[in-house]
């Protein structure tokens, strides 16, 4: 078996679109899958009936935008209901905090004299929500910026105009909503965060105290030497472990599938529903 618990689609800000995606899963030899859009579930469905003809098992899945401390930490949902009224109202608070957000964004950069900017993004989103790369994306195609590194540099990168913050909730409360839903809360990433070790075990505790009980272990792109270390923190915190590529689209360091191979020492989350 070959799980990939960690993936986008176009519903949020991945390049395939759910059935697409399935299909690569398979290529890749992925036998059960979780598509973790950000704050959304409306790829879910599409995903669960393309994987039959593949007979690939979909777990459901997202990932939410939360903080600790001050700092971003995304909290990835799998095996949940998804028509629990506590999922059903975490989504939709979540989209609306992100389209509010987009929105800000749009006015922002009209005042910088880009005028047409939400209407070009709205329409490259194409009903998915909209981010900062659909803005990216709609600079470069209306010939502000040459490439999305650029748009990033000169609008949407951090202190400038397109660089809004959201008030994204606690991560306690995030972990409750997944719970309460039936399913299981993983820190995605842990390590994108750029924490040391110490700050590491402070969140991982905040985390368990709020009822959270897995980490991601491996990830696409995620050095072995600190994969390991996660697999002695999840036997430290007696956490389970996932695993997933994280995937947006084609690209060499982050594959659906592909990621160090998690340490058989590690209880895998997957053993929580099978």
């Amino acid at each position: 078996m070959l799980a990939d618990l960690h993936c986008h689609s176009l519903k949020s800000d991945g390049q395939l679109t759910p059935s697409d995606l399935v299909d690569r899963a398979a290529e890749k030899g992925v036998t059960m899958l979780a598509l973790t859009d950000h704050d959304t579930l409306n790829g879910i469905d599409e995903a669960r009936q393309q994987a039959i003809k593949h007979q690939m098992e979909i777990i459901s899945g997202i990932e939410f935008s939360s903080v600790w401390n001050g700092v971003g930490i995304h909290i990835v949902g799998l095996g949940f209901d998804e028509s629990h009224p506590v999922m059903q109202a975490a989504v939709k608070r979540q989209e609306e905090c992100r389209y509010e957000r987009a929105v800000t964004i749009a006015q922002k950069l009209e005042k910088q004299g880009i005028e047409g900017i939400w209407e070009k993004a709205v329409e490259i989103a194409n009903g998915a929500q909209i981010g900062r790369p659909h803005f990216a994306q709609a600079l470069i195609e209306m010939e502000k910026v040459s490439n999305m590194a650029q748009a990033f540099k000169k609008y949407l990168g951090a202190g400038k105009a397109g660089d809004v913050k959201t008030l994204w909730p606690e991560m306690s409360e995030v972990v409750g909503w997944i719970r309460d839903s039936g399913g299981v809360a993983v820190i995605a990433h842990p390590d994108k965060y750029k924490m040391t070790v110490t700050k590491l075990k402070l969140l991982f505790k905040a985390f368990k105290d709020a009822g959270g009980n897995s980490i991601e272990v491996t990830t696409g792109g995620m050095d072995a030497s600190f994969s390991k270390r996660m697999a002695q923190l999840c036997e430290e915190f007696d956490f389970m472990g996932s695993q997933g590529s994280d995937f947006h689209g084609p690209r060499p360091w982050s594959e659906l599938g592909k990621f160090v191979p998690m340490a058989k020492t590690v209880k895998p989350v997957w053993s929580h529903w099978q």
